[in-house]
């Protein structure tokens, strides 16, 4: 029970749940055949908005996440009329030069803090900490401590915040709006053709996948206890996209199990830390050349049903 329980093992399940959403935030932007690289953009938005609101105005967490992520959802609309004009390659280097402007635009911004960064930051963990202090638990429940009841806590908060927008998205694939998704990623112009407004609903995914990603970045802020601008610089962009890469786009649960395999990857090749960067490149490659559709896709899931369905006879 101790090794379960233990707080290590604890942040690193919650490192995964993060990256996870981030996963989803990648799949929405994908799921109209865009190529973004702006997530790490709209990640640092809606970090930087949630520790402001929290330290500076003393707002609370659960209404500060939401404006964080609605804030970066605003910034998307906002740069996405002109952006989505472009495709492919030239839409990938338009936003990932929006994901720098942000991170330089923080590091100038006195409110930021610049290079320095926000700290003291309340974390979830603290914030539950105390209301379990408010009903008396204040030595922890069930045999765990008060630090290990409230980080898993949080870990069942982010497990039901994961679990609704993978519900969400689910539905939403199933509805016009991701009907009309599908088709624009399987051929645009013939889409067009169809009548369906093609701008509106690129828009919507981005959107929706920059809101997601905000709401990200609010939850990473107030579960680290500090940000900067190194925490969204271009390693992140490309971390965020590789979970689709890896897991593949076609399913929700795709960018999911890439999340959760490069996140434990790092813990893993902790003894060859040195040659972490090259195993991450050989694994990159051996992906495109093997599988570039990912680990799991459409054709992987009906092979699994049908192998099922015959044991099942």
């Amino acid at each position: 029970m101790d090794v379960i329980f233990n707080q290590y093992y604890l942040q690193i399940a919650i490192f995964v749940l993060v990256n996870a959403i981030l996963g989803v935030s990648i799949y929405m932007t994908l799921s109209t055949g865009q190529l973004s690289l702006g997530n790490a953009g709209f990640m640092s938005i809606g970090a930087y908005t949630c520790a402001i609101l929290t330290v500076k105005t003393g707002l609370p967490v659960y209404l500060a996440i939401p404006i964080g992520g609605i804030a970066a959802s605003f910034i998307s609309i906002i740069i996405g009329f002109p952006a989505l004009r472009l495709t492919g390659i030239y839409l990938a280097i338009a936003t990932l030069g929006f994901g720098e402007v942000v991170r330089v635009i923080v590091l100038n911004l006195k409110i930021t803090n610049g290079a320095l960064g926000i700290s003291g930051i309340p974390t979830l963990g603290t914030k539950i900490g105390k209301v379990l202090s408010s009903l008396g638990l204040s030595k922890g429940f069930g045999g765990l401590s008060a630090q290990q009841t409230s980080t898993l806590l949080v870990l069942v908060l982010l497990v039901l915040i994961l679990a609704a927008l993978v519900f969400f998205c689910t539905r939403l694939n199933r509805s016009r709006v991701g009907r009309a998704f599908a088709a624009i990623k399987a051929d645009e112009s013939a889409a067009e053709a169809m009548g369906i407004n093609t701008t509106y609903y690129k828009l919507l995914a981005f959107a929706l996948g920059a809101l997601i990603a905000g709401m990200a970045g609010g939850l990473s802020a107030h579960l680290t206890f500090f940000i900067g601008p190194k925490d969204f610089a271009y390693h992140r962009t490309v971390e965020i996209l590789t979970f689709a890469v890896l897991g593949g786009s076609d399913l929700i649960i795709g960018p999911i199990v890439g999340a959760l395999l490069l996140t434990l990857l790092p813990e893993l090749l902790r003894s060859a830390s040195e040659y972490r960067l090259m195993i991450y490149g050989a694994l990159m490659v051996a992906m495109m050349a093997f599988r570039p559709q990912g680990l799991i896709s459409e054709e992987t899931v009906r092979f699994w049903k049908r192998k099922l369905g015959r044991r099942i006879k």
